[in-house]
């Protein structure tokens, strides 16, 4: 019978970014997934073929290319470059098995149109999500915002950010809803309004990223990974691999072997696999988790760029709340050819919102009908599951499901959270950077 320190089933991105860092940290790594591909829920089917099989959808009289030049992402995000899950690349050096491109433009809905995200002063100045004397008011807030050191007290301009609410700051710089909108939910990356009333600390961090991360390239501040975000967990699994880790893929798990209450093995194809800790995604333990929404998520096969996008081979575009009354936003989000994941002259885009009523698919309309015409759809609906309980007593640790929204920074907290609860011990960037062997001089670029 063969002995682990950690066993892991499904190879979702968030369990293979665990699983490499379990394996640099000297644990002992079985990784198992019932899928004969990595990936789990955030997998990329790597053929068009394989795509319409999956949605039971008849394969088109037309052919779009050749179905091998395709690799769609079921739950497509994007990467802020200066985010969390860039940093985790970088210090692991898990860049050197991939390639990126810039995400090309960030955009928000409003009044029925389309509007580019302001990611330079002279775009500010001239956009037409404000008007002029708003737009001297937010360049006001971004000085704020650009200045503020949270060491500086005097960098606060008599304000408390632990105690000012977000509101009250916006109120400080007199700014509008308008602004207030795109702000929060097309530069914070907030889902609903509840910021508003809570310390603007947390909404000062998350502009400040998006700030930094746009700083990095000037377009947008979002990567996207050649060939699809299926290289991302591969990435990490060969970390893993490299540090000793063991992968067995397309294998069946049986039952999880609990002693008082604590989990001892794992039982897969007859064969009893002992363990001191399990980590693993929702699907495999389906009495330990509980169900709080569904996400509905569009696979659109395109032949033409999205409108009013100036032609982008790939963005985003976000729909506040308000704007479709709805309690929660919509995302658009687009990539194509030119990250290698369809075929020449083809786009793929992708529309996810939170479930809110009992048709859904009319809740997503207002993103379709960005994209039109469409090709081909094809639609999935995936409950939000989340674990019952934090796994200290069992030492079964669950991740929670993939979020609809265009980037990965839940994921990220989600990662950070699991490995504090498993190790015991906060996740720090500058450990992670010694144990892979980086060294300091290491440019994130």
């Amino acid at each position: 019978m063969q002995e682990f320190d950690i066993i892991v089933l499904g190879t979702g991105l968030k369990e293979c970014i665990l699983s490499g860092l379990m394996s640099v940290g000297g644990k002992k790594v079985l990784h198992i997934d019932r899928n004969p591909y990595y990936g789990g829920e955030s997998a990329s089917i790597s053929s068009l073929e394989e795509l319409y099989k999956r949605f039971q959808v008849p394969c088109p009289a037309k052919p779009m290319g050749r179905g091998r030049d395709w690799n769609v992402d079921l739950v497509p995000k994007f990467l802020l470059a200066s985010g969390q899950l860039v940093k985790m690349l970088v210090y692991t050096k898990v860049t050197r098995y991939l390639d990126f491109k810039v995400v090309e433009g960030s955009y928000v809905y409003r009044a029925g149109k389309v509007h580019k995200v302001p990611s330079t002063e002279a775009e500010a100045l001239a956009s037409d999500l404000m008007g002029m004397f708003d737009k001297r008011r937010f360049r006001k807030l971004l000085l704020f915002l650009l200045n503020f050191e949270e060491r500086d007290p005097r960098t606060y301009q008599d304000m408390d950010p632990n105690r000012t609410s977000m509101r009250e700051l916006f109120r400080h710089f007199d700014l509008g809803p308008d602004i207030m909108e795109f702000t929060g939910h097309a530069m914070a990356l907030y889902r609903s309004d509840d910021y508003l009333d809570q310390p603007c600390i947390q909404t000062i961090r998350r502009i400040k990223l998006y700030s930094e991360s746009l700083a990095r390239y000037n377009f947008s501040p979002y990567l996207y990974p050649l060939y699809g975000l299926g290289e991302l967990p591969q990435g990490f699994a060969r970390l893993s691999a490299v540090h000793g880790g063991s992968y067995m893929l397309n294998r069946g798990v049986e039952e999880i072997v609990m002693d008082k209450g604590k989990v001892v093995a794992v039982k897969s194809e007859g064969a009893l696999f002992r363990c001191k800790q399990l980590i693993c995604d929702p699907s495999y333990v389906p009495n330990r988790v509980k169900k709080v929404g569904r996400v509905i998520r569009v696979i659109c096969l395109l032949n033409h760029p999205i409108k009013n996008t100036h032609d982008a081979n790939s963005c985003q575009i976000i729909i506040p709340q308000t704007q479709v009354h709805r309690k929660s936003d919509i995302y658009v989000c687009m990539v194509s050819y030119a990250h290698n994941v369809a075929s020449e002259g083809m786009y793929i885009a992708m529309v996810s919102t939170t479930v809110e009523t009992s048709n859904p698919e009319k809740e997503v309309q207002p993103g379709l009908e960005l994209l039109e015409p469409i090709q081909q759809k094809f639609v999935s609906i995936s409950n939000m599951m989340v674990p019952i309980d934090d796994g200290r007593n069992s030492q079964i640790f669950v991740s929670r499901s993939y979020d609809a929204t265009t980037h990965f920074e839940m994921e990220c907290e989600d990662i950070k959270d699991m490995y504090r609860r498993i190790t015991g011990s906060e996740f720090i960037f500058g450990d992670l950077r010694k144990d892979c062997g980086g060294d300091d001089d290491d440019d994130e670029d």
